[in-house]
């Protein structure tokens, strides 16, 4: 087995299929208030992701507020969350590919912990419900930091929560501003990509990239 600390992973992409129901309702609402093409939202929503809630909010005004000048992103978001909460409530949230046995099967040998930058009322209800809590050690969580990712406070923070030295854990993340926070913080970073395929300057980040969920845990175990 590989030798680490801890592995801290991120959820959102990682986990839980969520960056794909975000998508969704940002293409309704993109439709609904006739913003333009999917085209320029999908380019927009990729900007966003690992972003805070303010930090999207200007992405999308940056965007938008120039073309309608009543676009406010604040309540674009809130109606995206509405509509999440209605595809989470009719659809539930998917899994990740392997994401429910890489936690069982690593959390047998290594200390899991989670990295996320969702606020943590979210992250606990949706992990209990998606059956992947009881294998993570400890939850830091976006409304337990100051500055969000790509700052690399939640990392520092997250490590210090099992007791692990940053250059001796795994971060493991799908976002450019993921993996830029866990580099920062010192972390060995894994990057599995979901929405975004690693850019140049990511792929300098990255101590390694997979394609899912279970090549990183067939990796850590050695099989």
């Amino acid at each position: 087995m590989v030798k680490c600390d801890a592995i801290i992973f991120d959820m959102d992409g990682i986990l839980l299929d969520t960056e794909t129901m975000c998508r969704r309702t940002w293409m309704q609402i993109c439709d609904e208030w006739k913003l333009g093409t999917h085209q320029k939202m999908e380019e927009t929503f990729k900007k966003a992701i690992g972003c805070s809630r303010s930090d999207t909010a200007e992405i999308l005004e940056s965007t938008y507020k120039p073309l309608k000048s009543s676009f406010n992103g604040i309540e674009f978001l809130d109606l995206a969350r509405e509509y999440f909460y209605k595809l989470e409530q009719t659809e539930g949230i998917g899994l990740m590919f392997y994401a429910k046995e890489c936690l069982q099967q690593l959390s047998s040998h290594y200390t899991i912990a989670l990295a996320s930058s969702t606020r943590g009322e979210l992250v606990l209800r949706q992990l209990k419900e998606a059956g992947l809590y009881d294998y993570i050690k400890t939850f830091t969580t976006g409304d337990m930091v100051e500055h969000s990712k790509p700052d690399p406070e939640i990392y520092i923070k997250a490590c210090k929560s099992v007791g692990a030295k940053p250059e001796n854990s795994i971060g493991v993340e799908d976002s450019f501003n993921g993996v830029r926070s866990a580099y920062s913080a010192g972390l060995k970073t894994v990057m599995i990509p979901d929405q975004l395929q690693p850019t140049e300057e990511i792929s300098r980040m990255y101590w390694n990239k997979f394609d899912n969920l279970k090549e990183f845990c067939d990796f850590m175990l050695n099989k």
